[in-house]
């Protein structure tokens, strides 16, 4: 497969939410709403579709770090259901929403990197 050489590396952009082809111009407008192209380039977004990837693995991590800390707390210490609800849940909720949009990014920018496209079957 043929690599565009000039494109900045797909990682550290896609995790600052920067444009996947020049890593200059925004990719977001809002919190997770895509721009309809870079300002800076002119790169149309159309192409990308992260769909529940993003969701999927924030919350595969979120959900085993917060049950190994629930796990350790509740073993170490035995505090009562209710400071279980206050220590966890409003982690979850933070973590969640801090992993969320360079998860998203740093997904569109691999698949604009590798050039990936929804699958087809020929006829």
């Amino acid at each position: 497969m043929d690599y565009d050489r000039s494109a900045p590396p797909p990682v550290p952009t896609g995790l600052r939410g920067l444009c996947p082809r020049c890593g200059r111009g925004k990719l977001f407008q809002g919190y997770l709403s895509l721009r309809p192209s870079c300002e800076s380039c002119g790169l149309d977004y159309a192409f990308a579709d992260s769909g529940d990837g993003p969701a999927f693995f924030v919350m595969s991590f979120v959900g085993i770090v917060i049950v190994m800390m629930a796990m350790f707390v509740e073993f170490s210490y035995e505090p009562p259901l209710w400071l279980h609800a206050i220590l966890w849940a409003p982690l979850t909720l933070g973590l969640s929403l801090l992993l969320v949009r360079p998860s998203k990014g740093l997904l569109i920018a691999l698949q604009y990197h590798h050039r990936a496209e929804q699958g087809r079957l020929k006829k």
